[in-house]
């Protein structure tokens, strides 16, 4: 037996990162959709994961979102409102790594062609009073998930092409998004202030529970994934704490995602990908 000190962690020995996984998403849709009597149906192209679940309420409220007809996932429900002529999806309080990236690897096959994730942030970089939104451009990997989907490094950052489509979404606009770095953690409970200091001294803007494993999934799948950080408190250390905006924080995240969903819908090369798969309809591995 090898003594504990001298054993690696396993999420750091495994090196079958470049293999197929047995257990698939559109083989665990396909049951789902026989036992719940749905038929094979695409959900919409830009799809918003809300893990505080403020902005699945604000639609609800006030867009009159409905619930998908197509999403056939077992753990949560999305819902769907009409922007611009167009369908939007959202699912919300898919909380931390592993649920966030559950999600999806499944919304993915079922249509989805950009997923944008607004999470509730906590400050690490004073960056003025909360809140504020962070364009998450690297996520420190503090956290289990995306290491089953990348080699162990330090951080896992976003798509080239996604930060220019973003900067072209908001080219002219009125609104402030920050840039930078963010720390990706499992046990938010556990931010020391040693830990906190040492962020800050690696340039880390925010802590949140998502990026870092969406970001690895994103890279290793080749799925455009944009993270997004709403910095909405001092990590509880101040009175009158966790005050997110207007409708919880609900109408700055709708517009920011809002602008990035029309630059997306009407970027050239996407829009020759979508009427490609328009015409020919979901994947082959999304199959009843």
């Amino acid at each position: 037996m090898t003594p504990l000190t001298q054993m690696q962690p396993p999420l750091m020995a495994r090196d079958d990162h470049g293999s197929p996984s047995v257990f698939r998403p559109e083989n665990m849709l396909r049951e789902a959709r026989r036992q719940k009597g749905m038929t094979v149906g695409s959900v919409a192209t830009v799809c918003v994961l809300d893990p505080d679940g403020d902005v699945v309420r604000h639609v609800r409220d006030t867009r009159n979102a409905r619930p998908s007809a197509n999403w056939a996932c077992y753990h949560t429900q999305m819902w769907e409102w009409d922007e611009g002529g167009r369908r939007v999806g959202i699912v919300g309080c898919a909380v931390g790594s592993s649920f966030s990236v559950l999600v999806a690897e499944q919304l993915f096959v079922s249509g989805c062609e950009l997923l944008i994730s607004i999470a509730s942030a906590g400050q690490i970089a004073d960056l003025g009073p909360p809140p504020y939104h962070i364009l998450i451009e690297r996520a420190l990997r503090d956290e289990g998930t995306s290491y089953h989907y990348l080699p162990p490094s330090e951080y896992v950052g976003v798509d080239d092409s996604l930060l220019s489509l973003v900067c072209q979404a908001l080219a002219g606009s009125d609104h402030i998004l920050h840039r930078g770095d963010t720390w990706t953690t499992d046990a938010p409970f556990r931010e020391t202030a040693v830990t906190i200091a040492l962020r800050r001294r690696q340039g880390v803007l925010a802590v949140e529970m998502e990026a870092a494993a969406l970001y690895a999934f994103a890279k290793a799948c080749k799925k455009p994934v944009l993270c997004l950080a709403h910095v909405t408190n001092q990590l509880g250390c101040v009175h009158g704490d966790f005050e997110k905006g207007d409708a919880n924080g609900a109408h700055s995240s709708l517009s920011l995602v809002h602008a990035i969903a029309h630059r997306w819908w009407h970027h050239e090369p996407h829009r020759r990908r979508a009427d490609a798969k328009r015409r020919d309809g979901l994947q082959a591995g999304n199959t009843s």
